[in-house]
């Protein structure tokens, strides 16, 4: 697949280009290029991303980065399947639990949600991370919610760091998965509450909170373009009519 002249293979993580050194200087380079194409693709073009991915898995399958990236790749393009034997290899080469959430996620995919809810009680979930146990939180959540167990859902979610006032980077997704489970459960004016606390954290724009909330408060968007459009139909119409008129008119005459 074509690589843009602008991809260097330098923009990769230290860490992953640390790993990439026991490969040939060429071969690195051309690892290191794929995966800045499935990092800069996998939100708005995931299948371009998968196919990078699919090139680096080709040149270096025994690098643990590549089955990650490999794993992200899959998942974003929903093979939970193949995304989750990515996930597995990559996590047998280094050891590290920090894919254990996305793992469960992916068991949940398959349709699988007892088996998520298996690996959020395992030992590895108190090895992660703050970020990694909210994840985990998150996730379990969902999977009770795949169950049709929304108060259990509802309970999975409420935490210390719900609870806190101060804002991370998960704390958006973290009230926004709240909200939605409460108003899921007929709750509406907590799940109103909750989603204006998530549009307040949700600095980079990462759910649409604000979308939901306005539905709530029964806030309707109109689209100017689409309003603008209507109207030079609307004028267009009203001209032929005007010539039609003035033709039968002449007629008459």
């Amino acid at each position: 697949m074509p690589i843009p002249e602008d991809v260097t293979g330098e923009e990769i993580d230290k860490d992953v280009r640390q790993e990439l050194q026991s490969l040939p200087k060429g071969l690195a380079e051309d690892v290191a290029k794929n995966l800045v194409m499935v990092a800069r693709l996998i939100d708005e073009d995931p299948e371009g991303a998968y196919g990078y991915s699919k090139v680096a898995l080709r040149l270096a399958s025994r690098v643990a980065a590549v089955r990650e990236a490999a794993g992200f790749a899959a998942y974003a393009n929903q093979k939970y399947s193949e995304a989750l034997a990515e996930f597995r290899a990559a996590r047998r080469m280094t050891g590290n639990v920090e894919l254990w959430p996305v793992m469960a996620d992916c068991e949940r995919g398959l349709g699988r949600p007892e088996k998520a809810l298996d690996m959020a009680g395992a030992p590895e979930v108190h090895k992660l991370d703050k970020a990694g146990q909210v994840e985990m939180r998150l996730v379990a959540a969902g999977a009770r919610r795949d169950m049709g167990q929304l108060d259990a859902a509802i309970v999975t979610l409420q935490s210390p760091e719900l609870a806190s006032n101060s804002v991370q980077p998960w704390t958006a997704r973290l009230r926004y998965a709240y909200a939605d489970a409460l108003l899921a459960a007929g709750r509406e004016d907590e799940a109103r509450e909750w989603f204006a606390k998530a549009v307040e954290s949700d600095k980079d724009g990462s759910t649409d909170a604000s979308d939901r909330l306005a539905e709530l408060d029964g806030v309707e968007f109109v689209d100017a373009f689409e309003d603008e459009d209507e109207s030079e139909d609307e004028g267009a119409e009203k001209v032929v009519e005007d010539d039609v008129e003035g033709e039968e008119g002449d007629l008459k005459d």
